[in-house]
């Protein structure tokens, strides 16, 4: 059967495949423009499951949060290349995907991939669809929704998209500047929780016994060897919690201070790198 070129166009229009992809997919199809769609698809799960042992440690952090505020999410997609992860397909997948958690909160990485991307398409069709459009591993690797009962989410996503951040800011100061500081703050240091009671047990202990380790290996008396590891152990707080921080725009001050300064309370956080 005779193709147009006519016909090439529209199918590659449709689903932005090659010129020659779309011109076989359609002389197999016999023309048929849903089925050469079809097949097209086929060849994008194809491709999926070629490149299914390649390492996509590459890609983006994005970021989408209500207009009211209110709730957030934040996810990870990963390509195999820092040059598809700056293609404005990928991206607008990953942004995509990030309105889908934001819109219908899945539960895990299976239940969102039976999201609807657009039409009747998933997130699973798009993302195999998208496979074979670019030729590398994709992959959805994970996400995180927060909801503020009282407080409003503030989004950071640094420059290269490849470290975000979501905050959960409470009070009534200035919330987009001061969150967008605290989101800054824990994209540079990166605090393991916002309070030291929050810190996990597990953690602290084993902070405990190195610092104690370490004196009991200097020579330290064994009378003051507690007050040593009590201190080491509130420097390891200063560096790792959150509200114990120095502010990085202004070391004089903690992040605690900081807020107490704007009327603000801040209750959690998410911190996501590349590949973490």
């Amino acid at each position: 059967m005779s193709i147009s070129a006519k016909q090439v166009k529209e199918l590659r229009d449709a689903t932005g495949v090659g010129m020659m992809d779309c011109k076989e997919a359609l002389q197999e199809a016999d023309g048929d423009f849903d089925e050469a769609v079809s097949i097209l698809r086929k060849k994008g799960q194809e491709v999926a499951s070629d490149r299914s042992a390649k390492e996509a440690d590459e890609g983006l952090i994005v970021t989408a949060v209500a207009d009211d505020g209110r709730s957030g999410a934040i996810v990870e997609v990963n390509c195999e290349t820092d040059f598809v992860a700056r293609n404005d397909e990928f991206q607008a997948f990953a942004d995509r995907v990030a309105e889908r958690v934001l819109d219908a909160a899945p539960e895990d990485l299976d239940d969102l991939k039976t999201l609807s991307y657009e039409d009747h398409a998933t997130i699973q069709d798009e993302l195999v669809a998208l496979t074979g459009k670019i030729g590398e591993k994709l992959a959805i690797r994970r996400f995180d929704l927060l909801n503020s009962d009282d407080g409003e989410i503030i989004s950071y996503i640094h420059p290269g998209s490849k470290l975000g951040v979501l905050v959960d800011v409470v009070g009534e100061g200035d919330v987009a500047d001061t969150g967008r500081d605290v989101a800054m703050q824990v994209a540079a240091l990166d605090p393991i929780a916002v309070t030291r009671e929050e810190v996990p047990e597990d953690v602290i202990e084993e902070e405990k016994d190195v610092a104690r380790e370490s004196a009991i290996n200097e020579g330290k008396p064994e009378h003051v060897i507690d007050q040593i590891v009590e201190g080491k152990l509130d420097r390891f707080f200063e560096d790792h919690v959150l509200l114990e921080q120095a502010f990085v725009k202004d070391s004089s001050v903690s992040v605690q201070e900081m807020l107490d300064d704007a009327g603000l309370s801040v209750t959690r956080f998410v911190r996501y790198a590349l590949g973490n």
